[in-house]
C-alpha cells in the first residue's frame, strides 16, 4: 500500500513552478537576460585599439593590439566569472519549487551587481596595477558571492526548494557559498602590495573546492536532484 505524502505548505502569496509558473518563469528568463546584456557589455567595453600612423602597416595593428592585451585579458576574466555566477544562478533557481516576492527582491539586488560587474572588469582592465581598481573589482565579486549566501539561506529557511534542506546540507551551502566572500575580502589588502598577487591569491579557490566536493553531505545529491 502506497503511503501518500502530505504536500509541503508554501509561504502566501508564492510563484509555483505549476499552476501560477508563468511569474515563476518570468523572473528565470528575466536573470538569464540580465547575464546576457552584461556579457555582451564586456566585450562593448573593450572597444576598438586606435592605430597610430600608417593603418595599413601590420607592425602599427599589432602595436595596437598589444596596447589593448589588458582589456582583453579582463574580458575573458570577467566572462568566465560571469559565466560562472550563471551557472551557480541556474543551479539554484533550477533546485526551488517557488519563488515569493522577497526572494525575487532578493534576486533583483543580486542582479543590478550582476549588471555593474563590467564596469569594475573595464577598470581593471585599464588600470590593472592600481590598488583602488582591484578593490571596486573584488567588493563587486564580494557582494554577488555574499548575494548568492542571503538566497539560498532565505529560500532554505523559507522551504521554497524542491527538496527539503537538511540541516548538513544548509551548513555546506553557506560554507560554499561564503568561502569566495572572505577570499575577496582577504585579498584586498593584498592588492597594496601587489595587484597580480591579489589576483593569484584566488586561485586558492581551486583546492578549497576540492575539499569541499570531497566533505559534501551524502544528502546533498537529493537537495540538487530536488528530490524529497
Amino acid at each position: 500500500m502506497d503511503v501518500q505524502i502530505p504536500a509541503r505548505p508554501l509561504p502566501p502569496h508564492a510563484h509555483t513552478r505549476d499552476g501560477n509558473g508563468l511569474e515563476f518563469e518570468r523572473v528565470s528568463f528575466f536573470s538569464d537576460a540580465v547575464y546576457a546584456i552584461a556579457m555582451t557589455l564586456l566585450v562593448v567595453e573593450l572597444g576598438v585599439p586606435a592605430v597610430t600612423g600608417d593603418v595599413a602597416d601590420p607592425q602599427a595593428m599589432l602595436a595596437a593590439l598589444s596596447d589593448k592585451v589588458p582589456e582583453m585579458v579582463s574580458f575573458f576574466l570577467g566572462f568566465v566569472l560571469i559565466g560562472r555566477y550563471w551557472l551557480a544562478h541556474h543551479q539554484f533557481w533550477s533546485n526551488l519549487r517557488a519563488a515569493d516576492q522577497s526572494l525575487i527582491g532578493i534576486n533583483l539586488v543580486y542582479l543590478a551587481f550582476v549588471a555593474f560587474l563590467p564596469f569594475p572588469v573595464s577598470l581593471i582592465g585599464k588600470y590593472e596595477v592600481n590598488p583602488i581598481s582591484f578593490l571596486a573589482f573584488a567588493l563587486c565579486m564580494a557582494v554577488i558571492s555574499a548575494l548568492e549566501v542571503v538566497m539560498f539561506a532565505y529560500a532554505a529557511r523559507k522551504d521554497l526548494t524542491r527538496a527539503p534542506v537538511s540541516a548538513a546540507v544548509y551548513r555546506y551551502g553557506l560554507i560554499a557559498s561564503g568561502a569566495p566572500v572572505v577570499m575577496f575580502i582577504l585579498s584586498m589588502p593584498v592588492a597594496f602590495v601587489n595587484t597580480t598577487l591579489a589576483l593569484c591569491c584566488w586561485l586558492l579557490m581551486i583546492p578549497w573546492s576540492v575539499f569541499l566536493q570531497r566533505r559534501a553531505p551524502p544528502e546533498i545529491n537529493d537537495y540538487l536532484l530536488g528530490q524529497a
